[in-house]
């Protein structure tokens, strides 16, 4: 048997309810990862920042999620929560928590010591100083480790597929499967699409609520190359 290498417009046209729908799935899939990613990375980087004993604890285990292979994770996950929307969730947002939890410690750090002091002198709370300083001067460096989850969970996202819950990932399964290159080309597209889709949305909204930090470089911390990880 060999591919079928012709891109067939009338069968993309055929199954565009279906294509949109799986899209759709999706765009849902990675923004519930990566919600609940910050959602749990959030606060575990606050207390990694206030007590710099526990950073090395916390990136440690997140660092062990995040080089677990994807499909070891999955397989480990079934026999407890099934081939469910759950199992994919679970694995998706393991590999965020690294990300994420970095960037905020190192967005923090980049707050100037003399802001905070200012902020005191102001006699704002622990808490006030958190919301209304740290974060919103962290935020370059917080929002880059939120595009690079997003990016890397959908396409990590694909290989969910195997599990049922993968989105586009089952038009790229399904054209293996029976070895149909427009379905294949179709999935790897619209993941791609999406991927740029969402990295720029992100980028725009940064640019929007963060008007102050325009022209500047955060330090964000990215992934290790994979020549240096096994990564998921």
């Amino acid at each position: 048997m060999r591919f079928v290498a012709i891109t067939s417009w009338q069968w993309i046209s055929g199954h565009r309810a279906v294509i949109l729908e799986l899209l759709r799935q999706h765009a849902i899939l990675t923004l519930i990862a990566v919600g609940v990613g910050l959602a749990i990375s959030l606060p575990l980087g606050v207390l990694a920042y206030r007590l710099g004993v526990t950073y090395g604890p916390i990136t440690a285990l997140t660092g062990l999620l995040y080089t677990i292979p994807s499909l070891a994770l999955f397989a480990f996950l079934t026999p407890f929560t099934g081939l469910s929307t759950t199992t994919a969730e679970i694995g998706l947002v393991s590999y965020t928590l690294l990300i994420l939890i970095r960037n905020i410690v190192a967005g923090r750090r980049t707050v100037p010591d003399d802001v905070k002091d200012a902020a005191r002198g102001m006699g704002y709370s622990r808490r006030q100083l958190l919301w209304r300083v740290e974060l919103p001067l962290a935020a370059p460096a917080v929002v880059a480790g939120i595009r690079v989850a997003t990016v890397s969970t959908i396409g990590l996202l694909t290989v969910a597929a195997l599990i049922g819950k993968g989105g586009l990932g089952q038009l790229i399964l399904e054209g293996l499967r029976i070895l149909y290159t427009t379905e294949i080309l179709v999935g790897v597209a619209m993941s791609l699409l999406l991927a740029l889709l969402a990295d720029a949305a992100i980028l725009l909204a940064e640019r929007a609520l963060t008007p102050w930090a325009r022209g500047t470089r955060s330090r964000a911390w990215t992934p290790p190359r994979s020549s240096e990880v096994v990564g998921p």
